[in-house]
C-alpha cells in the first residue's frame, strides 16, 4: 500500500520552509499543517499534486465530515472540517504559484475547499468552554499529595497556574530568574520562555488565596535554598528516572532540566483532578477560571484592562470573546436584577465606552 509520494514530499518541505522561514509559523502549526495535508493525501491514496482536480477537493469535503473523532466518538466538528480545510486551501493556493504547478493548478481550484457558509459560520462561532471554579481548584490543591519532592513540585505547578494563568508551554519553560516572590511577579520573556506569539509581558500574582500563594513561594525557596538552584536552573523541572535495584524504571527525585514538552503537566493535571474526584480540566481552562473572577471583582475599566493585560492580551475585548462567560445561573440572577428600576451605574457607561473604543 503506498505511504507516501516523493514528487509530493518535496513540495511539501518547500511548503513547510515557507510557512516557517517566511511567514513566521510556530512548529505547532506547521505540525497541524502537515496532517491536514496528509488526509487529503490518505484519502487520494497519495496521488501526485499536479494531477489535482476540484473534484477531489468536493469529494474529500464530503468523505472528512462523515469522519468520526477518536476523541469524542461523534462526527468531526465544523470546527475540525475548516481548520482542515482551510489549511488545504492556503496550500493549494501557495501551490499554484510554484514552477510546475501554474499550469496544472488555478488559484480558483483552491475555492472548492471552502465550507458553505452555513457550516463557516457555525465552525467559527464562539462558545464559552468549561473551567473549574475557584474553590474546586482550592480544593485539588489541597487534596494533592506533598510526600516527596515530585509531590511538590505537581502541587506548586497547579498553584502556580491558577496564580498566574500562565499557559503551560511557558510554564514549562520558566527559569528561577523569571520569579520574584518578593514582587508576586512572573516575567515572561519570550527570549526564553516559550509564549504564545512569542509575546514578552510580566504577570503579577492574581489574588487567588494566600494559601495558594505560600505553596509556590515555600517551593521556590526550596529549590533555592534546599537544593541550591540558581537563575538558569527550570523553575519546574522535569522528573528523574533512573534504573533501580530491580532493574526497572523508577523515579528518583528530580532532573535539572526542563520538560521537552507540555504533556507531563497535562498529565499532572490529570492525576490531581482524579485525586480530588473531580473531572479532568486541562491547564488552558485556569484562564478562563480568572477571566470569570476579572468580571466579578474589576468595578472598572481600568481595573480589567490590567486584569487582561496581566493574562497577556492586548485587548481588554480578547479576554471577553476568548474567556469570559457568565454562568448560567449568574446569567439568570443578573436579568432579575435588570428588571428593577435602578440608576445606570455611571462607571459600566464608562467600561462600555472604552471597550467600543477598544473593539
Amino acid at each position: 500500500m503506498k505511504t507516501h509520494n516523493p514528487e509530493n514530499e518535496r513540495i511539501k518541505r518547500a511548503y513547510f520552509a515557507y510557512l516557517t522561514e517566511a511567514q513566521g509559523f510556530s512548529e505547532p502549526t506547521i505540525d497541524a499543517v502537515a496532517k491536514a495535508i496528509n488526509r487529503f493525501e490518505n484519502y487520494t491514496k497519495f496521488r501526485d499534486f499536479k494531477a489535482f482536480h476540484i473534484e477531489q477537493a468536493k469529494s474529500f469535503k464530503a468523505f472528512l465530515s462523515e469522519q468520526m473523532s477518536l476523541r469524542t466518538g461523534d462526527r468531526l466538528s465544523k470546527a475540525t472540517l475548516y481548520a482542515t480545510l482551510s489549511a488545504l486551501k492556503r496550500f493549494f493556493i501557495w501551490l499554484a504559484g510554484q514552477p510546475g504547478y501554474k499550469s496544472r493548478i488555478s488559484y480558483s481550484d483552491a475555492e472548492y475547499f471552502n465550507l458553505s457558509v452555513k457550516e463557516t459560520r457555525v465552525a467559527k462561532a464562539s462558545r464559552g468552554g468549561r473551567a473549574p471554579t475557584l474553590e474546586q481548584i482550592q480544593h485539588v490543591i489541597c487534596t494533592m499529595p506533598t510526600t516527596t519532592e515530585v509531590d511538590r513540585r505537581n502541587q506548586a505547578l497547579v498553584a502556580f497556574t491558577i496564580l498566574t494563568g500562565a499557559r503551560d508551554r511557558a510554564t514549562a519553560s520558566l527559569k528561577l530568574k523569571h520569579i520574584d516572590v518578593h514582587q508576586d511577579q512572573v516575567e515572561q520573556d519570550a527570549r526564553q520562555v516559550t509564549t504564545k506569539f512569542s509575546k514578552t509581558f510580566t504577570t503579577w500574582f492574581f489574588p487567588v488565596g494566600d494559601d495558594v500563594r505560600q505553596i509556590f513561594v515555600d517551593w521556590v525557596k526550596y529549590l533555592r535554598q534546599e537544593r541550591l538552584w540558581g537563575n538558569d536552573d527550570p523553575l519546574f523541572p522535569a522528573t528523574k528516572i533512573t534504573v533501580g535495584a530491580n532493574r526497572q524504571f523508577e523515579v528518583s527525585g528530580l532532573d535539572r532540566k526542563h520538560w521537552s514538552s507540555a504533556a507531563p503537566i497535562r498529565r499532572i493535571f490529570k492525576d490531581a483532578f482524579a485525586g480530588g474526584g473531580l473531572p479532568y480540566f486541562n491547564p488552558h481552562t485556569f484562564r478562563r477560571t480568572l477571566a470569570q473572577l476579572g468580571e466579578r471583582l474589576c468595578r472598572t475599566p481600568e481595573q480589567f484592562k490590567a486584569w487582561s493585560q496581566n493574562l497577556g492580551h492586548e485587548k481588554v475585548l480578547t479576554t471577553f470573546s476568548s474567556y469570559g462567560e457568565v454562568a448560567r445561573e449568574r446569567q439568570r440572577e443578573i436579568i432579575g436584577e435588570l428588571s428593577q428600576p435602578l440608576d445606570p451605574d455611571p462607571r459600566l457607561r464608562e467600561m462600555l465606552r472604552q471597550l467600543m473604543q477598544n473593539a
